[in-house]
């Protein structure tokens, strides 16, 4: 057990700690290397956008499209998950649940509910409404474990939500409709649940082993959805225009299944289970300027000044979330300032009951206030 010290005027207090990955004392590689890995999995999800197109603009369907993609990614994942499921078959027995969780949320759910929302309304709608989850995973930490938001979280949500309105340009062609609403919102809730399950970093699933799993549910739900074709299925072989030129129809095909969902998931785990969900899915929101910055490279959409001031704003409330988390960490240690806050205070709680010395039971009822803040 490693010793917690509030401020230099107080004694440290033995903190019973769980082995946290990505987020023990020493271990700030593995929170950098959380961020980069964050940052790839958001340029991978970015691609999606122009590969789709491509696609959709040669006759395939939205649930065709997205079928390809994940059931291709789960072929691609199954080699690395089965070498890193080697000797450990078990896991898999074990972690059923989240693996089909995962699948049915986090990889169908948020594709069908998006694509459903923007045949109601229009696409920046429904990605502000689907981008909500950041402050929907706040709003569920704080009635979860009583963590309520500090100010420097809730000025980082203010600062996304407003970046997201630029880049989006939600307010051009501006179209609402209660359905929409309520499959984006429904994408949304999808999207929390993926970065919840993501997250467990105390899971013996390896995260590669939950992308696989996760990627093969879904891809059995796509393709039951497009054997009895309860969505409008086409699909074609012709040649597609993308990057300014006329490629094969499986050149975006692969690159929807590999770079946007096989390696844009697991990466996104990984990112998820070291930085945990409340950073990770602030982090997310950078998807959104990659998605902007790849039209430009790939489809020629040249991004406004308005998006580009949005971007600002995202990167900004991004940066402030993760400053808030940082300063939570060095200040009452890396159990407390994980999702287990309430947790911790019991623990302390506990710990501390038969403590008699003076000075020394100040230094506890000093640090169990701070961890109650």
């Amino acid at each position: 057990m490693a010793p917690t010290q509030v401020a230099h005027d107080i004694h440290p207090v033995p903190v019973p700690t769980r082995k946290r990955f990505g987020r023990r004392e020493g271990a700030m590689s593995h929170t950098s290397m959380g961020l980069i890995v964050a940052i790839v999995s958001c340029a991978a999800f970015g691609t999606s956008g122009s590969f789709a197109k491509a696609l959709l603009g040669s006759g395939w369907t939205p649930v065709t499209a997205v079928a390809a993609r994940i059931t291709i990614a789960a072929f691609v994942l199954a080699v690395p998950t089965a070498l890193a499921l080697r000797g450990r078959w078990q896991t898999v027995a074990e972690n059923w649940k989240p693996i089909v969780l995962y699948g049915i949320f986090g990889v169908a759910g948020c594709q069908l509910f998006y694509f459903n929302a923007v045949t109601h309304v229009s696409v920046g709608v429904a990605l502000l409404i689907e981008y909500l989850a950041p402050v929907l995973l706040v709003g569920w930490a704080w009635a979860r474990y009583g963590r309520t938001p500090r100010r420097l979280t809730v000025a980082g949500m203010l600062a996304a939500i407003v970046g997201l309105l630029f880049v989006l340009d939600v307010f051009s062609g501006l179209t609402v409709d209660l359905v929409g609403v309520a499959w984006a919102f429904g994408a949304a809730l999808c999207l929390v649940v993926y970065f919840i399950i993501a997250s467990d970093d105390e899971s013996s699933l390896p995260s590669i082993a939950l992308a696989g799993g996760g990627m093969v549910v879904g891809a059995l739900i796509l393709l039951a959805i497009c054997a009895v074709q309860a969505l409008p299925t086409a699909v074609s072989t012709q040649d597609v225009a993308f990057a300014g030129s006329h490629v094969p129809f499986w050149v975006p095909v692969l690159g929807l299944a590999v770079i946007a969902a096989a390696i844009a998931y697991a990466t996104g785990i990984y990112a998820a289970r070291v930085l945990g969900s409340t950073v990770a899915s602030f982090i997310s929101l950078l998807e959104v300027l990659f998605a902007v910055a790849f039209a430009w490279m790939i489809v020629g959409e040249v991004p406004t000044l308005v998006q580009a001031v949005g971007g600002l704003f995202i990167v900004g409330g991004v940066v402030l979330v993760r400053v808030d988390e940082s300063r939570h960490a060095e200040t009452f240690g890396p159990v407390v300032a994980a999702e287990h806050d309430e947790e911790v205070t019991r623990w302390l709680d506990e710990a501390q009951a038969p403590v008699v010395d003076d000075e020394h039971a100040g230094g506890a009822t000093a640090l169990r206030e701070a961890a109650r803040s």
